[in-house]
């Protein structure tokens, strides 16, 4: 074969090869599609965004950012983000670990003034500490007519002392009080308020512009602020605020560390892919917080530094988390031995997100 033929062969072999790849991403979009429109058929609201190596593959979005004033949903509208708000209350910890202002192995109690002893600044950051719900001593306790902070959430597991839930190490038990506890103590070594500090250390650096931890009042300044909404005994998506008793958003609404970052799909991925630059932190902390846990009796946690942990055969190693407020469901799943990125979120808690969700990492499969 002369170099000329040789030449057309090549051409022929690499014109095929990409249709062939072409039709196969054609294939996994138009799968994603279907699964979207049939969660949207039900009245799933929110946006799917899939990526591969940064770059957005497919991108969605349908219902209403306001369901009373049927204002359409769009990509670039901001949601709370509700738990997903950890993965950046455990960056926080880490940027502080890395310019020596505190230790993994420290207490908790050598920062903040708890009755609570013997706990590690890592098994806050992995849940396996064994402390009490705040959240249930504010909902018996609280007057709800005002906002609590850091400051009167720790006041009141001072007063009512409720009793641990098991030693610190024992076992893994997801722990809002942990990440309040964090931000405090992020707050003790820096003397910043940490929101200001989230912006200049994260927010501002990575570019990511609609992403903020907001109170209520800068929230509703938001034009296209997408809010949450649940359904009323006739069935009909309102406001999740307006279920005022049991919005622990509202008032609940000053806390630092366990949720409060609202932000959009595009931000989210700007984030992701953050994380595989090292601008942030060192490959090895980032490698300590997507590590599994030993516990006590040696056993393992699959909860690292603000992820869980799982695997699967085809994709590699996931490092995802989901977040959970009245109205709100949102997803982030990096699957980070392909540069895979799936980010969901939902602003009326529809029961179509685990469907859905199945079916896009399906797609991210084959692609």
């Amino acid at each position: 074969m002369n170099f000329k033929s040789f030449k057309f062969f090549f051409s022929l072999l690499l014109f095929g090869n990409i249709t062939l790849i072409s039709l196969t991403v054609s294939a996994q979009i138009a799968a994603v599609d279907s699964a979207f429109a049939k969660a949207e058929s039900k009245g799933f609201s929110g946006v799917l965004l899939l990526a591969i190596d940064g770059e957005v593959v497919f991108e969605k979005a349908t219902g209403y950012r306001s369901y009373e004033q049927k204002i359409p949903l769009l990509p670039t509208d901001v949601f709370e983000m509700a738990s997903v708000s950890k993965q950046f209350t455990a960056m926080m910890v880490m940027m502080c670990e890395e310019k020596g202002l505190l230790e993994y192995a420290d207490h908790a109690d050598k920062y903040l003034d708890i009755p609570y002893k013997g706990i590690s600044i890592k098994q806050l950051l992995t849940h396996t500490n064994g402390l009490p719900d705040y959240q249930q001593v504010m909902d018996k306790h609280w007057d709800k007519s005002q906002v609590a902070d850091n400051a009167a959430i720790l006041e009141y597991l001072r007063k009512y002392h409720p009793p641990m839930l098991a030693e610190p190490g024992e076992k893994y038990e997801y722990s809002n009080t942990a990440y309040v506890f964090l931000a405090s103590i992020v707050e003790k070594v820096t003397g910043r308020d940490f929101i200001e500090l989230s912006r200049e250390w994260i927010f501002i650096p990575l570019g990511m512009k609609n992403t903020d931890i907001r109170t209520l009042e800068e929230k509703a300044n938001v034009s296209n602020f997408a809010a949450g909404h649940l359904q009323e005994k006739n069935g009909i998506y309102i406001n999740a605020n307006k279920f005022h008793d049991s919005d622990y958003t509202v008032w609940l609404g000053n806390r630092k560390g366990p949720g409060r970052v609202s932000s959009t799909a595009r931000d989210l991925l700007i984030w992701d892919q953050a994380l595989y630059s090292g601008v942030l932190v060192s490959d090895k902390t980032l490698g300590l917080a997507f590590s599994a846990q030993s516990l006590n009796d040696c056993s393992i946690s699959n909860y690292g530094f603000g992820w869980d942990l799982s695997h699967d055969a085809d994709l590699g190693k996931i490092v995802s988390h989901t977040g959970d407020n009245p109205g709100y469901k949102t997803l982030i799943m990096r699957f980070i031995d392909q540069n895979k990125t799936l980010i969901l979120l939902n602003n009326n808690a529809h029961e179509g997100n685990n469907q859905l969700i199945e079916n896009a990492v399906k797609a991210l499969k084959g692609f």
